[in-house]
């Protein structure tokens, strides 16, 4: 039996178990066990007290650590609600940026407890990672000059 979908986004319930699995990725899967009970919404501890700054700080440590190019953030506070900041930056190959991405999912949950969502990290052209107030998409740089992510983000001249 296929599973049934009931969300906003499918038109009737019992779609393709890839359509499901397609569509759903960022809200069922997770690179670390599912959020405990005692756990605030977001993915982070209830006894963590780690702010959008410091996590933000992390994040770059990590993708400096893991050697990361051309890390570009953008400060979201104000003009966007799905987070604080967003980080975008590249590696050289997708089996760099499948590298980067799992080091940091691990380092956040081993260190803060934190729970990230993952898309992408398969097959290496670009990776998403949701940490709740930080974004992080991590391409391959082909990739990242197809899209142009920071285009749409940054004002010219102000990228950091």
């Amino acid at each position: 039996m296929v599973p049934s979908c009931y969300c906003f986004t499918c038109p009737s319930p019992g779609f393709l178990a890839a359509h499901f699995k397609e569509d759903h990725v960022l809200s069922t899967e997770t690179t670390a066990a599912p959020v405990a009970a005692n756990s605030v919404a977001g993915g982070m501890s209830a006894g963590s007290d780690l702010t959008s700054e410091a996590l933000l700080a992390r994040i770059l440590d990590s993708l400096d650590d893991d050697k990361a190019e051309d890390i570009v953030q953008v400060d979201l506070r104000g003009r966007s609600a799905i987070g604080d900041y967003m980080v975008i930056c590249s590696g050289r190959s997708s089996r760099q940026v499948a590298a980067i991405a799992e080091n940091l999912t691990d380092r956040l949950k081993q260190e803060h407890g934190r729970l990230s969502k993952v898309e992408g990290k398969d097959i290496g052209d670009w990776v998403l990672i949701d940490t709740g107030d930080v974004i992080v998409h991590i391409f391959r740089p082909e990739v990242r000059e197809f899209y142009q992510l920071e285009k749409m983000w940054v004002p010219t001249g102000a990228a950091t």
